[in-house]
């Protein structure tokens, strides 16, 4: 099973990544609703599907370096209406 987000489902290209790496799954289940969201909206907000790729990878990445949230990402828009200048 994969955990979902507070505002964001899991999309199909993420639930992928995802199931192929058991540790970064239970990681990934490990987090908070909230931190699940972050990376959601993260990857899925860019506009070009190469830079989502990219954004997938880096998610990985960092999930399994033990990061909780992506870096200097100012939050999900969708749940904090201050950060939706930023986009």
């Amino acid at each position: 099973m994969i955990s979902k987000g507070v505002l964001h489902e899991v999309p199909s290209d993420m639930q992928k990544a995802l199931i192929a790496d058991t540790n970064i799954l239970e990681k990934w289940n490990n987090l908070t609703p909230i931190q699940r969201n972050e990376w959601i909206c993260w990857t899925t907000i860019v506009k070009k599907p190469e830079t989502r790729i990219e954004h997938i990878k880096r998610m990985m990445d960092e999930l399994k370096e033990g990061k909780r949230q992506p870096c200097c990402w100012p939050g999900c828009p969708h749940r904090r209406p201050k950060a939706k200048k930023w986009f």
